[in-house]
Formats: structure tokens, C-alpha cells, sequence
């Protein structure tokens, strides 16, 4: 451990601390209803969109738009604290970013800039999403002498409690790095060259707030939703696969972050996954990262994934 650190928070350090929201646009959103409602979400109406929350939980974490040619990430939204936000005015001067207005009908809350690949990045002052310790995760099991049987006409619904992570593509995954952890104050976990990238924050968060992804372009690869248990994975992602979602990945464990996993194919052609148990870093703890050679990096046990699992389906961004 390093830095003295006081009330959860890194001392010395101007880092985002949360998610606070992502925002895709789909071409039909009755389809992105079902989805992300049999998904286990929260979906709710507003203004001509969707909105996506956990059950119970009054935080928004996604906006949902209608549009036309396809899938899109509009943007990506981040937290910080009120005391800091001028301080990240400053720094992302410094950095010489793009400033802009909020996209089409986004609200015009905290700084707007166009970051790596053209992606529009949003900070903003906002609550702390992202958990101060490890998410709860509980192994159930039956005692001698009963029975844990589950009858699938009253298995119970599965419903992620809040947004674990979000998974872009990137064309440069170094650059992308550097780029996020100088203006965002993100922190590289692992890595495996040239492929893939895992970015936590500073004041504590999972394993990865931020993961970067290879492409020949941008895009959302998945966003991740954590769950309490084993369990809720596998039943989860048979509850989608059954409504005939897919082809999806899993169950399986992960090596970096240390998640077991389900991945879900959406209509579109990215994937929202229920994760748990993933690896937590604290924000008084130096997380040693380290560059993983592939074959060692992706899974621990599993199926393997299907050819097209890392494929960018989303469209080219307009010129």
C-alpha cells in the first residue's frame, strides 16, 4: 500500500471513481425492451427512450435510443467528485482534449470532450457507483437431507444489482491506456499485448471499470452486470439462451479478474454479461499490473468461445 488515503478515497489522486451511465443507440427499441427486461433489468420509458436500471436501485445506468443503420455507442459517461471537477477541467486542458457540446438530446451536465477514437466522454459530478469493497457472493447449497431441486416452472428471475463494467473497442489498446489513465486518472490492472486492456479507479472499484479491446475501430464490445452467485449466471444465461438469444459464452471463470461469466448475444450483435465475484481493488491498495501472454490470459475453464465472439459488429462512426 502507498499514498495515505482517507474516506475511501485515494489522497493525491484526481481519478473518475465511477461509470455513471453509457448510452447505445439500437434500430428497434421494442427489441431492446425485451432484451434487457428478460436480461433482468429495470427498463423504464422516457422522453421517446429507454432507461435501464437494477431492480431496486434508483441509480440510471444506461440510456437506450432509437435510431437507424444499426447498433451504436453513443457515448460514455463517468463520475467524479464535486470537490475535483474543476481540477479535471484543468487537467483535460492540459491534455489539449476537444471540447464539445453534449451529443443530440444528452443532457449537458459536467465537461464534454471527444477522447480516444473519437468516442464522446462525459465527466460529471455524481454519486459513487462503483462498490467501496468486494460485492457479496454466496455459494448456496442444500443441507444433508434435503433437497436443493429447482423446478424450472419456479426458478427464480435473475436480477443484476448494478453495472459491473463496460468493454469498448479500441484501434490502439497501449495508446488507449495511456490516453484514459492521463485524462480520466484510470489505472491499468492487466493486460494481454496487443489484444485486450483492463482499467480500475483510483479511489477503489472491480477489477476493471474501463476494459479496451482490439478493433479496426470503435464500439461496445459488452457491458457487464454483477450478480451474487454462480448460480445466477448459469441461470441467467439459460434463461436467455432458452427465449433464444445467442450464440453466447459461457459459463465459465475468467483469468484476469478472476469473474465467472456469462455472455449473452443481444439483437444486435454485442453482448451484456452476468459477471460475479470479480476481483475488487481498494483504493489504498497498488494493484501490481502485468502483461499476460494470450493463452493464459482469457479463461480458466469454460467452453470455448465461438469464433465471432471478438468481432465488431457495430457501424463504422459518420466521417
Amino acid at each position: 500500500m502507498s499514498e495515505m488515503s482517507k474516506g475511501g478515497r485515494r489522497a493525491g489522486a484526481l481519478g473518475v471513481h465511477s461509470i455513471d451511465h453509457f448510452a447505445i443507440e439500437v434500430p428497434d427499441l421494442e427489441d431492446a425492451r425485451t432484451f434487457y427486461t428478460l436480461f433482468g433489468l429495470d427498463v423504464r420509458d422516457r422522453d421517446g427512450a429507454l432507461e435501464l436500471y437494477a431492480k431496486g436501485d434508483p441509480h440510471r445506468w444506461a440510456i437506450v435510443t432509437a435510431g437507424t443503420g444499426g447498433r451504436k455507442l453513443r457515448y460514455l459517461s463517468f463520475g467524479v467528485y464535486e470537490d475535483e471537477i474543476d481540477a479535471f477541467r484543468a487537467r483535460l486542458e492540459g491534455c489539449g482534449v476537444t471540447f464539445t457540446d453534449a451529443p443530440t438530446s444528452a443532457d449537458s451536465n459536467g465537461i464534454w470532450f471527444e477522447s480516444f477514437d473519437g468516442l464522446p466522454v462525459n465527466v460529471r459530478v455524481a454519486d459513487k457507483t462503483t462498490p467501496h469493497e468486494k460485492s457479496r457472493f454466496s455459494f448456496v447449497s442444500s443441507e444433508p437431507g434435503k433437497s436443493g431441486a429447482i423446478p424450472n416452472s419456479k426458478a427464480p428471475p435473475v436480477h443484476p444489482r448494478r453495472l459491473s463494467h463496460f468493454a469498448i473497442f479500441t484501434t490502439d489498446v497501449n495508446a488507449a491506456i495511456n490516453y484514459y489513465e492521463r485524462t480520466l486518472g484510470l489505472r491499468l490492472s492487466d493486460k494481454s499485448e496487443p489484444a485486450v486492456a483492463f482499467l480500475h479507479g483510483a479511489h477503489g472499484s472491480d477489477h476493471h471499470l474501463l476494459a479496451l479491446v482490439l478493433s479496426d475501430r470503435r464500439g461496445m464490445h459488452h457491458n457487464s452486470w454483477d450478480v451474487g452467485s454462480v448460480q445466477e449466471v448459469g441461470l441467467g444465461g439459460a434463461t436467455m439462451a432458452r427465449a433464444g438469444y445467442g450464440p453466447n459464452w459461457g459459463v465459465g471463470q475468467h483469468v484476469l479478474g478472476a469473474n465467472y461469466f456469462f455472455y449473452v448475444r443481444d439483437p444486435w450483435g454485442s453482448f451484456s454479461e452476468y459477471s460475479a465475484d470479480i476481483d475488487f481493488i481498494p483504493h489504498d491498495v497498488d494493484w501490481l499490473a502485468a502483461n499476460h501472454a494470450p493463452e493464459d490470459s482469457m479463461f480458466l475453464w469454460g467452453p470455448d468461445p465461438f469464433p465471432e465472439f471478438i468481432q465488431n459488429t457495430e457501424q463504422p462512426a459518420e466521417a
